[in-house]
């Protein structure tokens, strides 16, 4: 019998030795190969061309690109096939099947892309005026085109939707995928994300402000925009903008930049350099993960961009600053006496706050504060216009670091004591390192020798005789060959590992010690093979695919926050789904009520992380987390009774949706009886509101010690029992120790309380839009922090 290598070149010789495609044509039994240059399709206008476009040494990629005026290495690429999986110089083709299936082959010997569809009618594939390389059969129905699913670039009429998303490159000379992207998000809304090894966040809007700013909208849910051949772009959530040369035919395209910035370029016909008509973001330091963590940005003038170390900190890959910057030393948190901080004036770090403090906080007392917190690598110390008081962040990550003249606050960097600052590493410029430079990842390629060449045309000869039946079964065996390679190939995300089945078997001693179970699964408390200790959540959930359970857990594994629950790892194995978390030492909120564990100050300090860590689910995070399941025993407690937030991701990981669902959507209704949303009960479009209607209910919980479920109606209970009481109250008769839970003794602020009662009956109320957001609850209970 044959081996696979020579079954698959037998097919690939076949259709080489098959009519060759025409000028702008490529029909069903055809192929263009890598080794004839002039194997390309060309538009009609002449204007783009598409083929085998080289994109390192002996390695391609098919693409398309401009062709007018004519380039030859140094063309403008507009889009491509398969940007991570560059094909040899050397026996790679672009088949056509009869079936109508179009199938990129490395060397003869895999399929490294195809686009999966299938024809009863003879098919072909055109290069259009447009730049949209389109497959259609003979009806001219559309089978597949390039439109739908672009790379970084975006070409006038070009539709973009809530299914394509733009992805920057890695590098100006790295065509492979990097870490930036322009995306609809669930919210209907434009926005640039930042995706990086190890975490990812909204930078473009501003993630602070409200959806509405700037004039958009959320509220037309039909996600689409494009632009005109004169310049203008419109976008259904009405952002909207003209290039600076509007007006003129030229030629365009909007692209997302490898730098992470958007820009929309043109030029005139027969003139080879672009300029630059538009652009999203004018400074460019404000681009999330520009320099990696532990690093500052800052922007010269003459120089551009500049990448520069914390002090304490070095490069971590000299070749590439979004590795940024890792220490030269070790802090102990046992010995806070032997920690200290070194000022940054005028540098911000954005995002990854531990906290957030205000009310009467000295720099002293904001030092404490980080330096009481192990996990606290700095702090931001500033006063916002028109605040009479400095505003004190704490944070967990030095991520997204910037150093501005203008900026009105400084950054205190912790490091040991015995650390000192050298002549080269200073606070104000940290030692300079500005090289940009990024290495060209390894794309060189074995090529195939003469004697290989022989030995595959003796194997072809012997076979032609049975070619036309074999082509069909062997096609066949190898595209089941290669989706089931394909399917077991999804490497997660950075940050956490894949165990196997047997592993975790073992650390949970067969599953022997159960410590809580809802819908979504059974947890176990498990010891890991070095020494640490875990949670381990058995997901309800065996039918999913493997890949597209790798891509939901990769996005929950770089959520990063302290007020959610660590994702060590998972297991992918057959059937089995399971989630690897971090073991948190004083259990539920629901357990710690029950045994009168929580002061005043806790509830409060519960109420404040919990509406923090939801709000970085809802507003924060690159891909929006509707929990869903928001309740007492979702809610954990470390050793310092600080809450973590679990189970967050377990509704993205069971249902895929938009941030508007219809109620339809979910296979079930979602959540716990007593804090559901009457979303869910009337058939609504469910939206992140049914979050804070939860949480609303759990903090009501807190401070009444009673179960939700009071009453006889599930919404009526403990929200009509509060409500009541304080519309019984007549304005002298203190109301809220009639409901406030006994075992507190009394001993509580009354007016504090009053507002936190006030705001959790707004997150209750009927109507979702008169309940705040997320983000906005925690913005009120930050005015009312209490500090001891």
């Amino acid at each position: 019998m044959f081996n696979m290598d020579c079954k698959f070149l037998l097919i690939a010789m076949c259709f080489i030795l098959s009519v060759p495609a025409s000028d702008s044509v490529l029909r069903g039994g055809s192929s263009l190969s890598v080794e004839n240059p002039d194997d390309i399709l060309i538009s009609p206008n002449r204007v783009f061309s598409a083929g085998f476009y080289p994109v390192g040494e002996n390695a391609y990629s098919f693409a398309v690109w401009f062709s007018k005026p004519s380039c030859t290495n140094n063309c403008t690429v507009v889009w491509m096939a398969n940007r991570d999986f560059p094909v040899n110089g050397k026996g790679s083709n672009l088949f056509l099947l009869k079936t109508g299936n179009l199938i990129l082959s490395d060397a003869g010997k895999s399929t490294v892309w195809s686009t999966g569809t299938d024809s009863i009618s003879p098919a072909e594939l055109r290069l259009n005026n447009t730049g949209n390389l389109v497959l259609q059969d003979t009806d001219d129905a559309v089978l597949w085109q390039s439109f739908n699913s672009p790379t970084d670039t975006l070409l006038p009429l070009q539709p973009f939707t809530r299914y394509t998303q733009l992805v920057s490159a890695r590098s100006y000379i790295n065509s492979s995928t990097g870490f930036y992207k322009l995306i609809f998000d669930d919210n209907n809304l434009m926005r640039l994300i930042y995706d990086g090894p190890e975490v990812s966040s909204v930078y473009w809007p501003y993630p602070w402000l409200q959806d509405w700013d700037g004039g958009r909208t959320p509220y037309n849910s039909t996600r689409i925009a494009s632009y005109d051949l004169l310049g203008e772009f419109t976008s259904s959530d009405n952002w909207n903008f003209l290039a600076a040369d509007y007006g003129s035919r030229l030629q365009r395209r909007l692209k997302i930049d490898s730098d992470g910035n958007v820009r929309m370029y043109s030029r005139e016909e027969g003139i080879s350099s672009w300029i630059v008509s538009w652009q999203s973001k004018s400074q460019l330091c404000e681009i999330h993960g520009i320099c990696g963590p532990n690093s500052a940005c800052f922007y010269d003038p003459v120089y551009g961009r500049n990448c520069s170390c914390l002090p304490g900190f070095k490069i971590k890959n000299p070749a590439d600053w979004s590795y940024g910057c890792e220490p030269k030393f070790n802090i102990s948190c046992e010995n806070r006496e032997e920690t200290s901080f070194i000022k940054l004036e005028h540098v911000e770090f954005f995002g990854n706050d531990a906290g957030f403090y205000n009310q009467n906080v000295s720099l002293e007392m904001c030092k404490k504060y980080c330096l009481e917190l192990c996990s606290c690598k700095g702090f931001q110390y500033r006063y916002i216009v028109n605040t009479p008081e400095p505003y004190c962040y704490p944070k967990m990550l030095l991520m997204n670091g910037q150093r501005a003249p203008n900026f009105g606050g400084d950054f205190y960097v912790k490091v040991p004591k015995t650390f000192l600052v050298s002549d080269e590493e200073t606070a104000s410029g940290f030692g300079l390192q500005c090289s940009n430079h990024i290495v060209i990842l390894d794309r060189t390629y074995a090529k195939v020798s003469q004697d290989e060449t022989v030995q595959a045309v003796l194997w072809l000869a012997c076979a032609l005789a049975g070619v036309e039946i074999i082509t069909v079964v062997f096609v066949w065996c190898f595209l089941i060959k290669s989706n089931e390679a394909t399917e077991s190939y999804n490497p997660a995300g950075a940050g956490f590992r894949r165990f196997t089945f047997s592993e975790l078997k073992k650390a949970t001693k067969n599953f022997s010690q159960e410590i809580g179970r809802g819908a979504g699964g059974i947890v176990y408390k498990a010891v890991l093979f070095d020494d640490r200790v875990a949670a381990i959540k058995r997901l309800n959930i065996a039918n999913q695919g493997e890949a597209e359970f790798l891509a939901e857990v990769s996005t929950i594994g770089k959520l990063n926050h302290m007020n959610l629950i660590a994702l060590w790892g998972y297991c992918a194995e057959q059937k089995h789904r399971l989630l690897v978390y971090e073991f948190i030492e004083h259990g539920s909120l629901t357990e710690n009520l029950s045994l009168n564990t929580l002061d005043w100050q806790k509830r409060f300090e519960i109420a404040s992380g919990a509406a923090r860590g939801l709000a970085y689910l809802h507003e924060e995070c690159l891909e929006w987390v509707l929990h869903c399941d928001v309740k007492p025993q979702n809610i954990l407690l470390d050793s310092n009774y600080q809450p973590k937030v679990s189970d967050f991701g377990l509704s993205k990981l069971l249902s895929r949706g938009d941030r508007n669902l219809n109620h339809s959507i979910f296979s079930k209704i979602r959540g716990t009886r007593g804090y559901m949303a009457p979303e869910w009960v009337y058939n609504l479009p469910i939206t992140s509101k049914v979050d804070v209607y939860s949480y609303g209910i759990v903090v009501l919980e807190m401070i009444t010690g009673k179960s939700p479920a009071i009453g006889e109606t599930e919404h009526k209970g403990l929200v009509t029992l509060v409500r009541d009481k304080k519309k019984e109250a007549d304005g002298e008769t203190p109301w809220i120790e009639s409901i406030v839970d006994p075992n507190l003794e009394g001993k509580y602020d009354e007016d504090r309380m009053e507002s936190l009662v006030g705001l959790a009956l707004q997150c209750v109320e009927e109507d979702r839009d008169a309940r705040p957001s997320m983000s906005r609850v925690v913005e009120i209970l930050l005015h009312h922090q209490i500090y001891n």
